[in-house]
């Protein structure tokens, strides 16, 4: 799908961060506003929309960036009533060079 090449800044270390989103955020450009996020603060991962209704992201970057990426995945875009967030700190894998818009999962 769509993705924005990002490099992780150096200085942190890397970590991963999952943010799965419910409320009203499927049809309101969730998934454009992660994806302009992340190109923004230079982060690696992916956003998907869950078939429950909910969009799940995953991100690996500095930690300090990734708690920035947090603070604008609970507010979401205009148009969005993010009702319930639920994240997840861990290793980052290392395995993505970009930050993509994946298809329903």
């Amino acid at each position: 799908m769509e993705g924005s090449t990002a490099v992780p800044s150096g200085g942190e270390d890397v970590v991963a961060l999952e943010v799965c989103v419910a409320g009203r955020v499927q049809g309101v450009g969730f998934r454009y506003f992660a994806h302009d996020v992340a190109r923004r603060l230079r982060v690696v991962g992916y956003v998907a929309n869950q078939r429950d209704g909910s969009v799940r992201t995953y991100a690996e970057g500095p930690r300090g960036v990734l708690e920035s990426f947090l603070h604008l995945m609970e507010r979401g875009p205009a148009g969005a009533h993010v009702r319930e967030v639920r994240s997840h700190w861990g290793h980052a894998t290392g395995q993505y060079t970009c930050f993509r818009i994946e298809r329903t999962a």
